[in-house]
């Protein structure tokens, strides 16, 4: 299986956790190189996670990342399309190329991601899994550190889950989302550092902290596996702070 924006963060976790459920071997999917926290988990599972360099921008770039995995191990059977990016200000400051960069990675990226999966499964007729990562942002806004072409950018996330899934039924290909709220990594280290937070943490209700890469893991699994073998179309919030996304 493959995990497009792996090499660290969220994918990463998600790749982790499939190996630690039974997964033989995950590839990462990235532009970036291989970092530290990549080495590190390529020791904890070694032969096991590897990585390939690819720009989920380029359709083409894509395809051959697919065709290497199946190339290398004879199938491929799921793909969670995780790549993407985010940018926060208002509205009226955002430029043209910020909107563009945004929609490329989060929208078109992942409808490429998800299509060369897809034409894969059907080659190989493997009743394949595609599994994309969203965002609490696609249902409602941050008051706080607003982004309107990020949130627009994973609410087309989420509709494209439903039409893919619909489309794609007839071969047995399963297509769901996962929308994590606020989690722990490199993207989100201005949260704690917001006056209020702690306070906002009080009235808001929920859980009060920021979820864990590793607390992310088990909802893609779970879609990705047999148990979920009659579950397609739907989002799975993984959200723990009541109110905030």
């Amino acid at each position: 299986m493959a995990v497009t924006g792996a090499n660290r963060g969220i994918g990463l976790g998600v790749a982790e956790a499939c190996l630690d459920n039974g997964a033989r071997i995950v590839y990462s999917i990235d532009y970036a190189e291989p970092a530290e926290d990549f080495a590190a988990a390529q020791k904890r599972w070694p032969g096991k996670l590897k990585a390939i360099r690819a720009d989920v921008t380029k359709e083409p770039t894509i395809t051959a990342a697919v065709d290497q995995i199946v190339g290398e191990n004879g199938a491929i059977h799921g793909m969670v399309v995780n790549a993407g990016r985010t940018n926060h200000k208002a509205a009226l400051d955002f430029t043209e190329e910020e909107i563009h960069a945004l929609f490329n990675i989060n929208l078109f990226g992942s409808f490429y991601c998800a299509r060369a999966a897809a034409r894969a499964f059907i080659k190989l007729g493997i009743k394949g899994a595609v599994v994309f990562t969203a965002s609490m942002a696609s249902y409602r806004p941050n008051k706080r550190v607003p982004s309107a072409p990020y949130g627009a950018s994973k609410a087309g996330v989420r509709n494209m889950t439903h039409t893919l899934a619909m489309e794609w039924a007839k071969y047995g290909i399963r297509v769901n989302s996962v929308s994590p709220g606020l989690v722990e990594t490199a993207m989100t280290y201005w949260v704690p550092q917001q006056p209020d937070w702690e306070q906002q943490l009080k009235y808001y209700g929920g859980m009060p902290r920021l979820a864990q890469i590793q607390e992310l893991g088990g909802a893609y699994v779970y879609l990705l596996s047999d148990a979920a073998s009659y579950t397609t179309s739907i989002d799975i919030p993984v959200n723990g702070v009541i109110g905030i996304c």
